[in-house]
């Protein structure tokens, strides 16, 4: 592997804007690792990531992807790797104009890997109905690779399969562009609709991503982005933490379950505050 990337501030705080802008504090933190990992740069655009089900946290996943450039780059440095040289081997069946104008059933890519002084090849397969993408039984117009290209997209799902078979270390948690393509229109158009309206109803109360919290302070209770909480907390603690302990301690008493949350969702924010309280309690106990 060649050296590791790092980011700077400015940078990480341009990749959390942009390219991992559906991100929570938790998932940046993993993407940025796993960024680091396979030594790849998200500001060309060479990894980047999607959020499905951003705004439903039971099913709520963040899915890194590649492209298949990226994969052969990552498996290029780790010295062992030489690529096929055959071109991909295709199987047939019916043809559809609609769902599958080539009648591709299967394709198969080989990789190889050296290993304890020999090439070992490494086969990979994708079945074309498992990765194009369909809308009502149709190949969604917007996916317009599988159109004009379909042997090319296969393949590189294949190919995609392969390495990860033969380097799963090092492309863990790590997909190519064509393998999400179908997830992405898994939603109908009454699904869309229902989570766009769901989305706008919770950007009027801050967002999926905020807790509610109760300031003690006689008023409402209000929403904070995760991205926020933390520091809005820590101020709060260091507001009252000598003239009125007792406010800390209900606020801690009252936001219990925000605070679990929190936890969740941002581990290293958490233990920040976890710190601040237990900082408070040495105090009372001193006194």
């Amino acid at each position: 592997m060649g050296a590791v990337t790092l980011f700077e501030g400015r940078q990480l705080d341009l990749i959390r804007r942009t390219v991992a802008k559906d991100c929570d504090a938790a998932e940046f933190e993993q993407f940025v690792h796993i960024c680091r990992a396979v030594n790849l740069d998200p500001l060309r655009r060479q990894i980047y990531c999607f959020v499905f089900n951003k705004n439903n946290p039971q099913y709520r996943q963040m899915t890194v992807v590649t492209a298949i450039g990226g994969y052969r780059a990552v498996a290029e440095r780790t010295g062992s790797y030489r690529p096929d040289d055959r071109a991909p081997r295709y199987e047939h069946g019916e043809k559809d104009a609609k769902s599958n104008p080539l009648g591709i059933t299967r394709c198969e890519v080989t990789v190889y890997k050296h290993a304890h002084g020999e090439w070992f090849p490494v086969v990979g397969e994708a079945w074309w109905d498992e990765y194009v993408p369909l809308k009502e039984g149709v190949i969604d117009s917007k996916k317009t690779g599988w159109v004009k290209m379909p042997r090319v997209m296969i393949a590189k799902c294949a190919e995609a399969n392969a390495l990860r078979k033969a380097w799963p270390d090092d492309f863990a948690g790590v997909e190519v562009e064509e393998e999400i393509d179908r997830r992405s229109v898994e939603l109908t158009a009454t699904e869309l609709a229902d989570e766009a309206a769901t989305s706008n109803r919770l950007a009027l109360i801050g967002g999926a991503n905020a807790l509610t919290v109760d300031w003690c302070d006689g008023e409402a209770l209000s929403r904070e982005p995760v991205g926020s909480f933390g520091d809005k907390v820590l101020a709060f603690i260091a507001e009252h933490k000598t003239d009125d302990p007792m406010r800390v301690r209900m606020f801690h008493n009252r936001n219990t379950a925000a605070l679990q949350e929190y936890w969740a969702k941002d581990k290293s924010g958490a233990l920040e505050l976890k710190k601040a309280f237990e900082a408070i309690d040495r105090l009372e106990a001193a006194e």
